[in-house]
Formats: C-alpha cells, structure tokens, sequence
C-alpha cells in the first residue's frame, strides 16, 4: 500500500491520498520537492510542536489545513469515512485529483489511480491557514 495512488473522497474534495510523495507526484505530473499536505487521523499524530496559542483553535477546527513550517503541513481528519481509511494507513499525504495547475477531470482521475473508493462526491476545499508563534493568517 505504500506506493500506491488512492482516489477517494476526502473529508472535503475528492483526492488522491498516498505515503508516497513520488507516487503522488506521478499521479499528478507535478514538480519534484513541493511538499504535500500529511493527513493525520489523531491530534496526538502531529509531528510539529503546534504554538500554545492555537492549540485550542487546531483542536476545534474543522476541514482545516495547517502550515506550521515550509517544509510539514497537516489535516487532522475527522470525517468518520475518510478517517478509517486514514487510521489504517496510519497517515498520508494527502492532495487534489487533478493534474498540477488544472481543473478536476474524473476520467483523469481514474486513470491515474491504483486504487479507486467509490462513491465519490465533491465538497468545498479545505481552509489553510499559516500559524506562527502568536498568529494565524488565513491563506484559502
């Protein structure tokens, strides 16, 4: 399971979800190094040190990404379908079904796919927010 592609309908888009960024960069014909957003299916499961300040907002928010540094952002899902298939990977990295810069196409989608979790349904994506020490800035 490692190196493979699943689109699934996550907690908010429908998305390709995998512990492999190369994989995921295949499926997406995107450019090697941008980082992936890490779909986590506890709090605990956070690897950064999240500010004490928004430790509170982290904890309540919902269908909301992180940015804590350049280089590790995460989603704590809590969506009860997407997070079993979250707990029994342990985590993924989680993104968008579509080609890098284009518009869904779920034909594309499929055909990218090692595996396929039906049914699929789209929702509004996620908000992201930068934290820093002492503040958040609203990003998406």
């Amino acid at each position: 399971m490692h190196n493979k592609v699943i689109l699934t309908s996550t907690d908010t888009t429908i998305g390709f979800i995998s512990q492999s960024t190369k994989a995921l960069d295949r499926a997406k014909n995107r450019i090697k190094g941008k980082k992936y957003i890490t779909a986590l299916p506890y709090l605990k499961s956070i690897q950064k040190r999240v500010p004490k300040s928004h430790k509170n907002f982290v904890r309540r928010a919902k269908k909301s990404t992180f940015i804590l540094s350049k280089d590790y952002s995460f989603r704590v899902i809590k969506d009860n379908k997407h997070q079993k298939l979250i707990k029994k990977l342990g985590w993924a990295y989680t993104t968008s079904a579509n080609k890098s810069g284009k518009n869904f196409n779920l034909s594309y989608a499929i055909s990218k796919a090692d595996i396929v979790i039906f049914p699929l349904t789209n929702s509004t994506p996620s908000t992201i927010y930068k934290l820093y020490k002492n503040k958040k800035i609203k990003i998406r």
